[in-house]
Parts: C-alpha cells; structure tokens; sequence
C-alpha cells in the first residue's frame, strides 16, 4: 500500500516575520529590474527600513503567543530564537542605514557595481549622484537577513544548511562590490566562496554522519538517539566535530579564520560592519542551538576541543592585531579575538551560558557596526583612509567623530562603563561557575594584549602629528549619523545599565527540546 503525503502544519503566522523579510527582498529585486535608475535609491532605502521595522513590530507582537514547533518540527520559535532574530533586525537596521550612506563622488570607491561604468566619466557621477550604482545591495541584504532569521530557528540539520546558503550566498556577491578597489574586492569575494564552500562540504558531512547514527536529521532526535545510545559510535563524534567546522567558520574562529582579514579588508566597509555583528549573532545562534539542544549528550567529547579553539581565536586574534596597519584588519582580528570570547560563555553549557552568550553578541554588534561607519568616513585622495598613520591628528580635525571612535575603541577593550565590560564579565563569570576559570584567565590577558593597538589608534588619533596629507572627514548623512549615535548609546548604556538586555537574555534563555 502507497503511503499518503500528509502536508506538514505551518503556523503562518508565527513566521510572519521570515516572510516579511523574504517579500521584502523580492520586491527589492523587482525594483532592480524594473524601477528606472533615477528613482531605484528613492524607492529601495526606505523598502527596505520598511521591511525591516515591519518584521520587528511582527516578531515583538505576535512572537511571544506563538512559540512552538511548526513545519515537520523542523523550525522551532522558541525565546533564544525569537531574541536572536530581534537582534539580527535590529542590527540589520542599523547596517542598512550605514550602506544607506551618500558621500558624493568618491562614494563610488567604497560601493559601486564593478565595471558598471567608467571611472570619472560624467555618467558615473551622475549614477553615483542618484544612487544607481549602490541599490543592488538593498534586495541582497534583506535576502541575507532572512536566511540568518531562519539559521537561528532551524531544528535540523538540513534546513540549517539551507538557512547557511541563503545568508551566505548574497554576502558573496556584497563583499565583491568594491569597484575601484576591484582586485582587492574580487579577491575577497572569491577566497569567501571558496572556502565558504568547503566548509558548507565540511557541514553536509558531518550531518549526513549525524544521520547516520541517528536516522533523523531534527535536532530532538538526534539528542533522544544519543540519549537512548542506539546508533553507531564511530559516526556521532566526528558527525559534531565536522558540523562544528562549517559553523565555526562562520564565526570566524581559529583556525577557520584565514578568510576574516582579507574580506573584512576588501569589502564595502559598510558591508563588512553589517557581516561582522549579524552573521556572528546568526551563526553563534545556531551553535548555540545544536551544543545545546542536539549534542549536549556528548559534551565531554566536544567540550575540550571547543575550548582549544576559544583558546587559539582569542590568543592569535589579540597578537595578529598588533602588528596590523590597516585599521579594517586590525578589527578584523579583533573580531576573531571576540569570537573566543563568547566562545568562552558557550562552552559553560547552562542557562547562565545562554544567556550571556546572547547578551554578548548584542554588545558586540552595537560596537561594530557604528566603528565600521566611522571608518568609512574617513577618506584620503578619493578614497578610503584605513592605514593607522592617515588617522594622525584626527581628533584636531575631526574631534566629535574621533571621540566616538575612541569610546568604540574603550568598549573594545572591556573598559568598566561601556558594554564591551558587561558582555566580558557575563561569559567569563559563566565559565568560572563551570569550572572553566583557565579560560577566563587566558580571555582576560589577551583583552590586555588587545587593549596595547587599540590604544595606539587612540594616540595616534589625539596624539599624532597631524602629517596624513589629504586625509578628510566626510560630513555624514542622518541615516549613518542616526546608525552611529545609537550604537554609541546602547554602548553606553549597556555598560551603566545591562539589566533589561541581561534580564532579558535571562528570561528567555531556555530552549525548547
């Protein structure tokens, strides 16, 4: 007898937020093909705000009354879920408004179609002037945040690779965007894909060796056949040790970080802020959810090497950064440092780690974003300034913007009232309380070594003398001035006051199995 397909139940509207986010960016590519190029940047910018305030109202509306398991169970609504895809709207927001950003002629450096147009002819300036080189990037951003929505919910291994491509695959196209920078942007572009790539291959086959042991791709079953032992040992280990290799990568986590400083470097900078806080919220979501949920059986076999690996992201990401130039590659690193970090309060394997995890991927986010705006602004002979030495005397000519960079560079650090403080101190108390106190010491010693080059940019930026030749300031525009004030406000707020976020992180830190 044929057995009957039975559709699955979808609770439409719970996922309103995903969908809302996907109609977003298809319309968003309907513009691209049909808008005339006079009017694409007036209509996508606030398309695209809209998309995204919409799906945040959505989320906070209706997401609290309808948690739970839908499509075959293999998408779970749950509170990290829920919290997470907030975050990543939030920051999305505050990224989108960044690439929002019109700096004239030489706006065409940092974000232009490559080979659109040719270089200084009347016809580029007057596509840069009316947005007609940059609107590409609305449509492909909403597409990327979908995927990272749906990359923190997934409650199986195959739908969490889906989830992988979709965020992954328009940040490909995003980081080759550079025109004039059109080798170094190409390049990044194509070291991204191909080792993104093969660590999606490293993904597909340690699921297919979880499959193996457990006959079932879902999280829960997983975790009911670890708990039950009834699959074959030699495939369960090696199965969450490569399906830890294509999240890490994500992450950027030693040593799958080779490609962090070269796309960091080479992409649209205000790209690389928007990859660097909402992929990491995206993917350290998702590890959170297969440690947690899927594998925690088996934490005694994947709990050291995770450990080495926090270890090694927070000791070479904090010597790497030293003896860097560019500033864009000096964050770079420091993002690797701050991957070990968090990395750090995953490992504790409690509710105190959840949370804490969460509270810190927030307080990341919010610096990264508005310190990659800034960079961006600070421009010499037409194009980015991101060498250390161009920033010498910044604070003379530009006092107000180099102030916020410094703060930015003080919550880096883990200076007490700023965020980066609070989010320090909530992971390394929940590896203490775990029995992981060496790791605390190791984080604590290479925030100090990380604190020696932020601290050079700071002097260099009050202190230097001010012989960077050309080095100009661009007057922002209210999209990026509002995107950096409210990173430099939940900074600092966030230090004085981390109780609602915490509390927050605290009270929905439980997932549902």
């Amino acid at each position: 007898m044929t057995d009957v397909f039975v559709a699955p139940d979808i609770d439409w509207i719970a996922l309103l937020p995903l969908i809302i986010v996907f109609v977003g960016g298809l319309v968003g590519v309907l513009v691209e093909g049909f808008a005339g190029r006079a009017s694409r940047y007036a209509v996508q910018v606030p398309l695209s705000v809209a998309t995204l305030v919409l799906a945040f109202v959505a989320l906070v509306v209706l997401g609290p009354d309808r948690q739970g398991r839908t499509g075959a169970a293999v998408l779970v609504l749950d509170g990290p879920a829920l919290l997470l895809q907030g975050l990543v709207l939030v920051l999305a927001l505050l990224g989108l408004m960044v690439m929002a950003e019109r700096l004239g002629g030489a706006q065409a450096d940092t974000f232009t179609q490559a080979g659109a147009l040719v270089p200084g002819s009347p016809e580029e300036s007057d596509a840069t002037r009316r947005g007609a080189t940059t609107t590409e990037v609305f449509p492909l951003t909403l597409m990327s945040v979908g995927g990272m929505m749906l990359f923190v919910a997934a409650n199986d291994l195959l739908l969490l690779f889906i989830a992988l491509e979709v965020l992954s695959l328009p940040l490909y196209i995003l980081v080759g965007l550079a025109r004039r920078r059109r080798l170094l942007s190409q390049e990044a572009s194509l070291k991204y894909f191909l080792l993104g790539s093969f660590s999606s291959a490293f993904y597909l086959f340690g699921a297919v060796l979880l499959y193996g042991y457990a006959g079932s791709m879902r999280f829960d079953q997983i975790a009911l056949a670890i708990s039950s032992n009834v699959g074959m040992d030699g495939l369960l280990v090696p199965g969450v040790l490569l399906v830890a290799v294509g999240l890490l990568f994500k992450v950027g986590a030693v040593p799958f970080h080779a490609w962090t400083p070269d796309v960091y470097q080479g992409a649209p900078t205000p790209v690389t802020g928007f990859m660097a806080a909402c992929t990491k919220v995206a993917a350290f979501g998702a590890m959170l959810r297969v440690f947690y949920v899927a594998v925690e059986g088996v934490r005694a076999e994947w709990q050291p090497i995770i450990a080495a690996v926090a270890t090694l992201s927070m000791v070479v990401g904090a010597l790497m950064a030293i003896v860097q130039t560019d500033v864009k590659r000096i964050l770079a690193y420091s993002s690797v440092a701050h991957a070990g970090f968090i990395l750090v309060g995953l490992i504790s394997m409690d509710q105190a780690g959840i949370s804490s995890t969460i509270f810190y991927l927030g307080t990341y986010g919010f610096m990264t974003i508005p310190a990659f705006a800034i960079v961006a602004l600070v421009r010499s002979a037409g194009t980015e300034a991101s060498q250390v030495g161009q920033w010498a005397g910044l604070g003379r000519r530009a006092p107000w913007l180099a102030a916020a960079f410094t703060f930015l560079m003080l919550a880096f650090t883990g200076i007490p009232l700023t965020s980066g403080f609070t989010g320090k101190f909530a992971v390394f108390s929940a590896a203490v309380s775990q029995g992981w106190a060496w790791l605390a010491v190791v984080g604590v010693l290479a925030s100090a070594v990380t604190a020696y080059i932020y601290f050079k940019l700071v002097v260099v930026m009050w202190l230097g003398d001010e012989d960077a030749g050309d080095t100009t300031v661009v007057n922002p525009s209210l999209l990026t001035t509002t995107a950096i004030v409210a990173g430099l406000v939940v900074t600092l707020g966030l230090g004085v006051m981390p109780s609602p976020l915490l509390d927050l992180a605290q009270s929905t830190a439980t997932f549902l199995r």
